[in-house]
């Protein structure tokens, strides 16, 4: 059996030249098929993507665009790099896409720099709230060469008052407006935004890292079908690609993207990277992914039942998309790093998280954040999230009990063993035969 990950060659010499890293490898795709992912970043990517990432695309550069690069040998790199295109405007419903951006801080400072200029106005999400750390917040570069201006969720409820979205885009007449957020749980009024900056002649721009996938798969709202003038999305996460980003947009602003990404901000594209994203593309145009995007927030709606019935309190008191996030300081005393140390140690793995005005530090904050993307991709369903749930509540409740965490490690194994990693191999024996 060939692992789809690495070729039996790749693998015996990289065993022979670099034992450490080997060895880590290993153990990382131990750690990956023992344990449950949750971190709702995070996903097993299709296997066919992990084929195109060690391949001989890696080996190009390809500066510029197909049709018009500045190196030869490009046959092959612009045939993939325009099925990605073609595939992503037929996905997202647009009228233009790139897809060479090498990740999500990448694509949207492209966006910010091609259609604005330095110092224009942004009127974005808090990131205590649930933005993006490109989306303005003050530790960001991007924060000190445009003038972002934050909305806020209403707490307890945690929606967006859009009469005060309006009221500050009044206020300061912002030249775009940004949808999208990095953990928000609920679904956005794309329309509502519109409106606010229609009225004040502001740029659509919607960020929809997080649920890319989710609005591939016909589960969510496409903020283009309500006539957004750009948006973008990282291609891991929910769309299950390689790590990278893909911008889609309005026709008469693909000229200024295409040079804000290159020669403006990257030089040659992780070619590797682009044939990856083609094929993910493909894949979540197919029926059965629209299955895996339904399933997704089913599984988001059952662990987050499961998890208020066992005495969680969830930010928002619900989830309309993939993601979560509890207060672990109201429901269990316990500040989000305890809690994230705790459940790995349980064999379930996700982050740390602010909550809306937290107020204790982001390495110590309030909360955890967890979703379903990489769960579900392993074939879990609600069952298996009702068990989750449970294995979740126990170890957050015996915390400083290792004892118990190990015996809970084991009940999520179990769980584990039943759903393979897609296209990584589980036993000794199989990865012995591919070394």
């Amino acid at each position: 059996m060939t692992n789809f990950t690495y070729s039996a060659t790749a693998l015996d010499q990289l065993k022979k030249s670099d034992s450490e890293i080997f060895t880590a490898l290993m153990h990382e795709e131990t750690r990956q098929s023992d344990g449950i992912e949750l971190i709702p970043s995070e996903n097993y990517c299709f296997p066919e993507v992990y084929a195109l990432l060690g391949s001989v695309f890696n080996n190009k550069y390809s500066e510029g665009y197909p049709g018009r690069r500045y190196y030869g040998g490009q046959e092959n790199t612009d045939i993939i790099e325009t099925l990605g295109r073609d595939r992503a405007k037929a996905l997202f419903r647009a009228e233009y896409a790139n897809v060479q951006p090498l990740g999500g801080s990448a694509m949207n400072q492209a966006v910010y720099f091609g259609l604005l200029q330095p110092g224009d106005t942004i009127l974005a999400m808090d990131l205590s709230h649930g933005g993006h750390l490109t989306h303005g917040a003050p530790v960001s570069h991007m924060s000190k060469v445009f003038n972002f201006i934050r909305y806020k969720t209403e707490l307890p409820s945690g929606k967006i008052d859009l009469d005060k979205v309006r009221a500050l885009a009044l206020q300061h007449k912002p030249k775009m407006i940004i949808c999208g957020f990095s953990s928000y749980p609920r679904e956005l009024d794309y329309a509502g935004f519109k409106k606010i900056a229609d009225e004040v002649g502001a740029l659509t721009f919607a960020d929809v890292s997080h649920i890319g996938g989710l609005i591939a798969g016909g589960a969510l709202a496409n903020p283009m079908d309500v006539g957004f003038d750009v948006m973008s999305t990282t291609t891991h996460k929910s769309l299950r690609g390689p790590r990278g980003g893909l911008i889609v947009a309005k026709k008469q602003f693909g000229a200024a993207i295409d040079k804000s990404v290159f020669p403006g901000l990257q030089g040659g594209p992780h070619m590797h990277q682009v044939a990856a994203t083609a094929i993910t593309l493909k894949l979540a145009s197919e029926p059965a992914f629209k299955t895996y995007a339904k399933n997704v927030i089913a599984n988001a709606k059952t662990l987050a039942t499961s998890l208020t019935e066992g005495g969680a309190q969830l930010v928002t008191g619900g989830t309309d998309n993939h993601m979560m996030v509890v207060n672990t300081v109201v429901s269990f005393n316990l500040t989000g790093n305890v809690a994230e140390v705790a459940l790995d140690a349980a064999g379930i793995t996700l982050n740390k998280q602010v909550i809306p005005d937290d107020p204790l530090p982001p390495m110590k904050p309030s909360g955890i954040r967890l979703g379903t993307p990489a769960a579900t991709a392993r074939g879990m369903g609600e069952t298996e999230m009702k068990q989750l749930a449970g294995l979740m509540i126990r170890a957050l409740k015996a915390s400083d009990d290792a004892a118990t965490l190990a015996k809970l490690r084991d009940e999520t194994r179990a769980i584990c063993n039943r759903f393979p990693v897609p296209g990584v191999l589980r036993d000794k024996e199989e990865k012995s035969a591919a070394a």
